[in-house]
């Protein structure tokens, strides 16, 4: 049996699977975000590890036979946070999280230093880890003085289940100190924060062994002894090893809260001008980039509470085939946005809206704004060498046909939606812990699911679809100076 435990934002999920890769069983536990002020947002460490043990202990109760056979467990989680431990490895203030936007102005600094993109192969974001860094130094210095150790958040959890401080390339890459190209910590970049290679996890590949879990706590789990634990992974290259997303030219895109269009490369390809997310891959050897937008499902679900409607019932209004694109144009940037703007200052906007229009019309505005973002990615990763024949969707937007057709047509690529299942970062943890204890080709383990259905693009819309994206991509900068 193998673990893949993921630490996500809104919960820890813990899904266990067989040799065969067959889901035997799976558990959660649910996390809340703090946000003591305007564009924070953080996390208690500790909230992390009562977490894993809660969702552990419920698959004990219904899998202890299935725990105790055990062998491997892979790491999944959150990118970004930064996780400030002390020598004693007792957190010194709450976890900055991946959507925390306070260190705007620090991001601008070292993105202004043309050795990070040169070394990171990408925009220092004020959402990545050495940005919230050095804003800890600046504002609560007594803290930064007491810091030993950076951790990321599943790393964080790594160090309680094996007593190692580990990181692993595809999570390390989302940091701006990792020399992404050479796999490996840069001292230039990390002495330019006023840290050094000693205050990092040490690195190893995603389908690596990091560890072995404590006794105390395989004892209590009802574990055997030496279970190892990889390397892991960032949630998203996490998914694609769930989705199979490992070779070059393979791509999907997530409609979870964020959006993500993710392709799989096979060598280094960075071009950080264009705002795509240039990364290690979780295995050896390999690479992705991402598109990356803030708010995809985030805005649909926006939208419903403020309408008192669910999300399942807004996109059921619009029926099953898709319409022209809407006169209405909106911009999904609610808590600003990444690809390909770098902008944490926009905001959402509603533009064209009629006496006429109800609230489908406004529904259907929302859903075309996300595809219209996730065409902005699209084309940053044209501009930075990636070309996509088609791609598979994964997220709660996937449960929407309508979006996905307007996807489809947006993008002008074949969608496939896979067979049900759970092919979420849990399950590609799973199959690094899985690669990791038993030395299995990952080739033969991070195959694609089947797919159920294919939407094509509609050939008949897609001249209206590329009017209406030229609307959307002329409304940012027509907005962005009256919020500047």
């Amino acid at each position: 049996m193998y673990l893949g435990l993921d630490l996500g934002t809104s919960a820890l999920k813990a899904l266990l699977i067989d040799d065969n890769q067959q889901i035997v069983g799976s558990a959660s536990a649910d996390l809340e975000v703090s946000r003591p002020a305007s564009g924070w947002s953080e996390q208690q460490p500790a909230d992390w590890i009562k977490a894993c043990e809660k969702a552990i202990l419920g698959l004990k109760s219904e899998h202890a036979k299935a725990l105790s056979a055990v062998r491997g467990i892979g790491l999944s989680g959150q990118m970004h946070g930064a996780t400030l431990i002390d020598k004693a490895e007792e957190p010194l203030r709450p976890c900055i999280l991946w959507n925390d936007t306070r260190a705007h102005q620090e991001a601008a600094t070292m993105d202004a230093d043309p050795r990070f993109r040169d070394v990171s192969g990408n925009i220092v974001f004020p959402g990545f880890t050495a940005p919230k860094v050095a804003w800890v130094k600046e504002n609560e210095p007594a803290i930064f003085e007491k810091l030993d150790r950076v951790l990321l958040p599943k790393d964080y959890l790594r160090l309680w289940l094996t007593g190692e401080c580990v990181s692993e390339m595809s999570d390390a890459a989302g940091t701006s100190w990792l020399d992404v190209g050479g796999r490996c910590w840069s001292s230039a970049l990390l002495e330019s924060t006023g840290l050094t290679e000693a205050s990092m996890p040490r690195l190893v590949e995603g389908s690596e062994i990091s560890g072995e879990v404590r006794d105390s706590l395989a004892t209590t789990w009802g574990m055997g002894s030496k279970v190892v634990v990889a390397g892991g992974a960032g949630d998203n290259a996490a998914a694609a090893a769930g989705l199979g997303a490992i070779a070059e030219g393979s791509a999907f895109a997530s409609l979870g809260t964020s959006g993500v269009l993710f392709a799989a490369n096979g060598g280094y390809r960075p071009n950080a001008a264009s705002a795509v997310h240039t990364f290690c891959h979780a295995l050896p050897g390999t690479w992705h980039q991402m598109g990356v937008i803030l708010s995809a499902t985030d805005a649909l679900n926006w939208f419903a509470t403020i309408v008192g409607a669910d999300a399942g019932t807004l996109t059921a209004e619009l029926g099953d085939r898709l319409r022209a694109p809407s006169n209405t144009t909106f911009l999904p940037y609610l808590s600003g946005e990444r690809t390909p703007h770098n902008d944490a200052g926009i905001r959402g906007v509603f533009a064209g809206l009629d006496r006429m229009d109800e609230r489908a019309a406004m529904t259907q505005a929302i859903l075309e704004g996300v595809a219209f973002a996730l065409r902005d990615s699209l084309e940053a990763l044209g501009a930075a060498g990636t070309k996509l024949d088609r791609i598979m969707a994964v997220g709660g937007g996937s449960k929407s046909p309508y979006w996905l057709s307007a996807l489809a047509t947006t993008l002008g690529l074949p969608v496939d939606l896979p067979h049900d299942g759970d092919f979420g970062a849990a399950f590609g943890a799973a199959r690094l812990g899985l690669i990791a204890a038993t030395s299995a080709d990952p080739k033969t383990i991070c195959t694609p699911p089947a797919v159920e259905r294919t939407f094509e693009p509609e050939r008949s819309l897609e001249s209206a679809y590329a009017e209406a994206y030229r609307r959307y991509r002329a409304l940012y900068p027509a907005v962005s100076g009256a919020m500047s």
